[in-house]
């Protein structure tokens, strides 16, 4: 798994990545690690509030996303403004973010799952899914071969190989150890290079210590002021989220992680 010098982040709404792994995030940037988000939608469709046009509800997501983006020490955001909702896996989708790959050249992609998870049905909204799929198939085979989307070598865009793929919120990932946990008990949670865990050869699952960089996590979900004030106790919900994760993967108590799943692609 080597140390990444760029990390692209792709997720379907504003908040997703705030979610499922701002604390990770965190800590990318403050090892140096340049961190791009790109949001295939505005979330134009999000919250209950009727009485605010879905413009102005596009606008103000992305504002609030471009501040928690910053929060986590992220200011590179790009938005590809997809209609929230009906988001699908088209070829289109797929040339948008192989486009951004070839361009930012990442050696890690973090994108959402495209598979379902019928025990955490609220991870797989449609658009997550869609979203997930384009995004694997943007890495491969779409940004490294020269064939695919000829359109992008007119702009002069070279192929590229994306060495790993971080799926956040895989049903694998919730599975939990198969053994003992005291078999982890050297296992590092480290964000650059966190210790397979589970799972089988080139498909693991990681988690990573996201205990200092939690405050992190927490302002740039309250960044988020349009989906999660009528949220009540956001942080005691998230707090016992990541430590269920960091028990489940033997972290010592009072200690908090996320997890994804990381597949090799390079």
């Amino acid at each position: 798994m080597g140390v990444p010098e760029k990390i692209l982040c792709i997720a379907a709404h504003p908040d997703d990545l705030d979610f499922g792994a701002a604390g990770t995030i965190a800590a990318w940037a403050s090892k140096g690690v340049k961190v791009t988000y790109l949001i295939i939608t505005d979330g134009d469709a999000g919250g209950n509030d009727r009485s605010i046009s879905r413009r102005d509800m596009a606008m103000l997501r992305q504002k609030e996303q471009r501040q928690a983006a910053k929060e986590v020490g992220v200011t590179d955001v790009h938005f590809l403004g997809y209609s929230d909702g009906r988001v699908t896996c088209t070829i289109e989708l797929r040339r948008d973010i192989s486009r951004f790959i070839r361009q930012l050249k990442p050696d890690r992609v973090l994108a959402p799952s495209p598979e379902r998870s019928w025990d955490r049905i609220f991870a797989s909204h449609p658009d997550h899914m869609a979203v997930g799929e384009a995004s694997v198939f943007a890495i491969y085979p779409d940004a490294r071969n020269p064939f695919a989307h000829p359109e992008l070598l007119n702009d002069e865009l070279e192929p590229h190989t994306v060495k790993e793929l971080w799926l956040m919120a895989a049903p694998s990932s919730f599975l939990g150890p198969q053994g003992s946990k005291e078999s982890y008990k050297e296992a590092s949670f480290d964000c650059l290079e966190p210790s397979p865990l589970l799972g089988q050869p080139g498909t693991w699952v990681c988690a990573v210590d996201i205990t200092e960089t939690f405050q992190n996590k927490i302002n740039a979900l309250k960044s988020h002021a349009s989906q999660t004030n009528g949220m009540e106790d956001l942080e005691g919900l998230i707090r016992a989220w990541t430590e269920i994760t960091a028990s489940t993967y033997g972290l010592a108590d009072g200690h908090l992680a996320e997890c994804f799943q990381v597949v090799y692609t390079g």
